[in-house]
């Protein structure tokens, strides 16, 4: 499509008529008259020729398209904005901004330490971490590119796979001084069970999958504490109590320093996997383009230094 054509006007009626879902609420945020708003979606709902609204009794109701577009119109007003602001404020010097949703764990035990060669290597871009959950940039207008713990999925964006995780038990040493662990099966009985909560899914989810891996399903899992993180789940392993089921990957400087323990060479394979996530669109920006390939690349050589410091073999 020629830019020349792209309706502007009517690009930013749609975007505030979509996050409004009202054009009355709409016309008042661009203090424009009503009908006005309504117009210039029309406008646009010619030019692709589909409806991006189903006009209800007191209410506007996106449709497929309108909810396909909306949040890249959103996103790409948001950049403009952004880079115009960072014209004014660096007068005409604008720094390459990068904001990088991270999970928290994956932050802390991965990713800080690393962004500081990123930043060395490149310092001409400002890089913002965001340490939340999120299903990526897709659905984060804020966020340019993020990692994401997740099963593989099909979207409209790009997932770059950095490992699929493969879990074990990890406990703290004092704990294997107290309790019986010659048998997998009466260890985790006798232990409390720590676990990482999961948006929608049963919080004892991977110990029931453990269970079964070892040929006991009927073991009781569904009981001790519920953590957010991965990391506050092995903070309190380290105190002497519980066991978690973690990526020994992200915790492979304890392991190897003793903080940790591995009572058993058992692996899980959970199915889920940590993902560089971007959106397509994004990739013109040479800030996420660098910034990608970089961290690919980092993981690539990274990964099989965690593996070996954990006793992690290839999958068999």
């Amino acid at each position: 499509m020629d830019r020349k054509w792209l309706p502007l006007n009517a690009l930013r009626a749609f975007e505030a008529a979509g996050q409004h879902l009202s054009f009355t609420a709409a016309a008042n945020s661009l203090t424009v008259a009503q009908s006005a708003v309504s117009r210039h979606v029309i406008v646009l709902e010619n030019f692709l020729g589909v409806a991006l609204f189903e006009r209800r009794p007191q209410q506007l109701v996106l449709t497929e398209a309108g909810r396909h577009i909306l949040p890249v119109v959103t996103k790409s007003f948001d950049r403009i904005d952004q880079a115009l602001g960072e014209v004014i404020k660096e007068k005409g010097r604008p720094k390459r901004v990068l904001k990088i949703a991270l999970p928290t764990t994956f932050a802390y035990r991965l990713a800080i330490p690393i962004l500081r060669d990123f930043r060395a290597e490149n310092p001409g871009i400002s890089v913002e971490v965001v340490s939340r959950p999120t299903s990526g940039p897709e659905t984060d207008g804020d966020i340019d590119i993020a990692i994401v713990f997740t099963e593989p999925r099909v979207t409209d964006a790009i997932h770059d796979l950095l490992w699929m995780v493969r879990s074990t038990i990890v406990c703290s040493p004092k704990l294997l001084q107290t309790v019986e662990h010659t048998d997998i099966a009466k260890f985790i009985s006798s232990c409390d069970l720590l676990h990482m909560k999961l948006e929608d899914k049963p919080r004892h989810m991977f110990w029931e999958m453990l269970a079964r891996l070892i040929g006991r399903p009927d073991l009781s899992v569904d009981r001790g504490l519920v953590f957010d993180t991965q990391q506050l789940a092995v903070q309190y392993a380290m105190m002497g109590d519980g066991l978690a089921l973690v990526d020994p990957i992200l915790f492979a400087e304890d392991i190897k320093a003793g903080r940790l323990a591995r009572p058993f060479d058992i692996w899980l394979d959970e199915g889920y996997g940590y993902y560089l996530t971007t959106h397509p669109e994004d990739l013109s920006n040479e800030a996420v383009a660098l910034f990608r390939s970089w961290l690919i690349a980092r993981f690539a050589a990274q990964r099989q230094e965690l593996e070996q410091a954990v006793g992690q073999g290839a999958p068999k």
